[in-house]
């Protein structure tokens, strides 16, 4: 049987997605390996990872589509490819699928964000008419839809109205490369988000609460955000200079995977202020290091952290999220507490185990056609 992967956001980097995809590939390819090679893998790539991609054996085909989401080209160009593949059943790890392909298929939907935070990335009328677009079509044509958590697969049930037969739910994995460091030594406080900018990760109302922490509690110790500046959202500098925490908060820019995890090993506690998740990297990568968790009581968060893994706080209200926070850096016995219990806890999160599932339903399909 031949199954295509479509590898357009495809990376080795941190990139949600990119590393989803990344990770599956590899799993699948020796998943595939102890079924004796019973089935071609097809890989559908843009520039320039289809040159930088090495298949292993011969039971893999690259393909070149070079078709960005939502393009004309993504529509035409990519749809003649798959079409020309003839592949048995396609993972689209992502809803981004041309509209008129009608051969088997699975999707994976990671989160509704742009369902209730479109941002301004996606904020002209004829962007929001393709997105919605794009995702009924996906998920009204695909054989079967993985959902990340249970809080996507109950937005996609409730928002997009999807039979609950048709998605299952399988978790994502943990890098390996987010371990606990043997090295610990002493450090000056501080918290740390790590994350995009936009508008749903709420990082404006997390620059409230750390001025009152240090205001309210007097508590001297620093904020270190991570990620790429995005000029569509200047408040969250202009926060920080309206606040006068220019001296406290320290922007690192993007860092690599190593750097994240020597990142997440030196801070007190990992915050994750989000409004919305579909599934939440950055607690579990916390975890992982040893690291205790603030997490908001939404969406996602509480089921991926568990309900005794983390201390949650409203993300709406500056107050709540300030008082926990400090509490939870005064209680030496509760982060202890907590960073036994995340350890074990974000331990059951492997890439070999989504992978594993992911291949097996994709086999089962392949077997009822």
């Amino acid at each position: 049987m031949r199954i295509g992967i479509d590898c357009r956001l495809f990376s080795q980097n941190f990139t949600g997605i990119g590393r989803y995809t990344h990770e599956l590939v590899d799993h699948f390819i020796k998943l595939n390996d102890r079924d004796n090679r019973r089935h071609e893998l097809v890989l559908f790539f843009n520039k320039p990872e289809f040159q930088e991609y090495e298949p292993r054996n011969p039971s893999i085909k690259k393909v070149l589509v070079n078709s960005r989401h939502y393009s004309f080209a993504e529509q035409f160009r990519f749809l003649f490819h798959l079409n020309r593949a003839k592949c048995d059943i396609v993972h689209f790890p992502h809803f981004n699928i041309p509209i008129f392909y009608r051969r088997p298929y699975i999707a994976t939907i990671h989160d509704l964000i742009l369902h209730f935070f479109p941002g301004r990335k996606m904020a002209k009328f004829y962007q929001r008419i393709a997105y919605n677009l794009i995702i009924k079509n996906a998920v009204k044509h695909a054989k079967k839809i993985i959902a990340v958590s249970e809080n996507t697969k109950n937005d996609l049930i409730k928002h997009l109205h999807v039979s609950p037969e048709k998605i299952q739910t399988i978790y994502n994995g943990i890098s390996n490369i987010f371990t606990m460091s043997q090295n610990q030594s002493a450090k000056p406080p501080f918290l740390l988000y790590t994350g995009v900018w936009r508008s749903h990760k709420n990082l404006p109302r997390l620059l409230k609460a750390f001025a009152l922490i240090r205001k309210k509690e007097n508590i001297d110790l620093k904020l270190v955000i991570t990620g790429k500046e995005d000029k569509n959202y200047p408040e969250v500098k202009n926060t920080v200079k309206e606040l006068g925490l220019s001296d406290e908060v320290i922007f690192t820019g993007l860092v690599s995977e190593k750097e994240l995890c020597r990142l997440y090993n030196a801070a007190t506690i990992t915050v994750c202020p989000s409004l919305y998740e579909g599934f939440g990297f950055p607690p579990l990568e916390s975890m992982k290091c040893g690291t205790p968790v603030a997490a908001s009581r939404t969406s996602s968060l509480p089921e991926v952290c568990g309900r005794d893994n983390a201390v949650f706080f409203d993300p709406y209200d500056t107050d709540d999220m300030s008082r926990k926070i400090a509490s939870l850096y005064k209680d030496a016995a509760l982060q202890a507490d907590l960073i036994e219990k995340g350890f074990a806890h974000a331990a059951k999160f492997t890439w070999e185990k989504s992978s594993r599932q992911t291949y097996e339903l994709l086999t089962h399909i392949l077997k009822a056609q």
